[in-house]
């Protein structure tokens, strides 16, 4: 009997990023000494441009056939500048969490550029990689499974020192941890202690003292305060805040809670559906909002005042959030809008300021993925 064949692995026909190139000693030495550089206050530190992530769907158990592909992320651009707090918001789903770990490498870009300081890491390895990583650092959303049980504060704390030594030497790390623990107002002597021992609110706390080890201009937090209640909430962001101006930070912060990201970011970008339907100062995105989709979420943010619920309209959207395996052609959010038309289907709308605002300078001239954007008077977060 003929040997049977052995069929070869299965091809992703996704597109994808460049693979990464080798580059000689000297360029990577260049990209090292760029991404140390200072960057000035109010300069970008961080340019996306049209970010792609797209995971294959498969079919078959041993021969496994691509049949499609998750669009978590589908071409998003935006700059986060130094010193700046970034929030993002959107439904679950949308593709935040996504673009924080394809921000920080760990997940890889199937198309776009990620620029820190005019390198694009997204094609960057070796040295130059591991200096981003040093300076690009991420607080994670739940406290409870991001600290290793098994590892005590001092540990965990000092762990990235043994992944860059040069940032703390050997017989000095124990001192800089107790440092990082007061910090974030621990007391350091609780360094040997586990994260079992800790609170919601202080476990977040020694993610927070790891993520500032390495001395990082960017951090990166993914939903921070989401699992802990609302007056350790507020401890948390006045700390994130406090230690922005101490250290100099750069923060994008994931969040759903529309109150906390008004209160803590400079700009505030939207997203729906793997996309950003608007972006724009806080004030332009809370009280002069554009887009059909940021009406609808801020007309459903609890309002505390009896008399202002009363005149208040209440946006109700219809139908589910659609399949980002099949999302809707033109505008993602046509399928719910009130105001879709026929153009919506066919014509993908630019994130760019809308014509009507383009020649004025009111907080409605920022930039919104929308054919028909105008603005609406909705009762704004507290």
């Amino acid at each position: 009997m003929a040997e049977l064949k052995k069929e070869q692995e299965p091809v992703d026909a996704t597109p994808h990023v460049s693979e990464v190139e080798t580059v000689d000693a000297a360029t990577e030495a260049e990209a090292v000494a760029a991404i140390d550089a200072p960057v000035s206050q109010g300069e970008p530190i961080l340019q996306v441009r049209n970010l792609v992530k797209h995971f294959p769907l498969t079919q078959g158990i041993l021969f496994k056939k691509q049949i499609g592909a998750v669009k978590a992320v589908d071409g998003i651009s935006f700059d986060l500048y130094a010193g700046e707090t970034l929030g993002i918001v959107g439904e679950s789903g949308c593709g935040k969490s996504t673009v924080a770990k394809l921000l920080m490498t760990l997940e890889r870009a199937t198309a776009g550029e990620v620029f820190y300081k005019g390198q694009d890491i997204t094609k960057l390895s070796g040295r130059a990689l591991k200096a981003v990583r040093r300076n690009i650092q991420m607080v994670f959303q739940d406290p409870y499974t991001s600290l290793n049980p098994r590892m005590t504060v001092g540990d965990i704390i000092g762990e990235p020192f043994d992944i860059h030594p040069e940032v703390a030497p050997k017989g000095d790390r124990r001192r800089r941890v107790q440092e990082l623990l007061d910090v974030v107002g621990l007391n350091p002597e609780y360094i040997n202690r586990y994260p079992h021992q800790f609170s919601g609110g202080q476990r977040q706390r020694i993610g927070i003292a790891r993520g500032l080890a390495l001395n990082p201009e960017i951090i990166i937090c993914d939903e921070p305060v989401s699992a802990l209640d609302v007056s350790v909430q507020a401890q948390v962001i006045n700390l994130m805040e406090k230690l922005q101006d101490e250290f100099n930070l750069s923060y994008l912060f994931i969040a759903h809670d529309l109150s906390i990201v008004r209160h803590i970011s400079d700009r505030v970008g939207v997203m729906y559906l793997g996309k950003m339907a608007e972006i724009g100062t806080d004030t332009q995105i809370y009280d002069h909002p554009t887009h059909p989709y940021t009406q609808a979420l801020l007309s459903a943010v609890p309002v505390p005042d009896p008399s202002a619920r009363e005149g208040r309209e209440r946006i109700i959207l219809t139908g589910d959030v659609p399949s980002p395996a099949n999302p809707p052609s033109g505008c993602r959010f046509r399928t719910r809008c009130w105001k879709a038309e026929e153009r919506c289907a066919t014509e993908e709308p630019l994130l760019a300021i809308p014509e009507r605002f383009v020649a004025g300078t009111t907080p409605a001239s920022h930039e919104s993925a929308c054919h028909f954007a105008e603005e609406k008077d909705v009762v704004h977060a507290a």
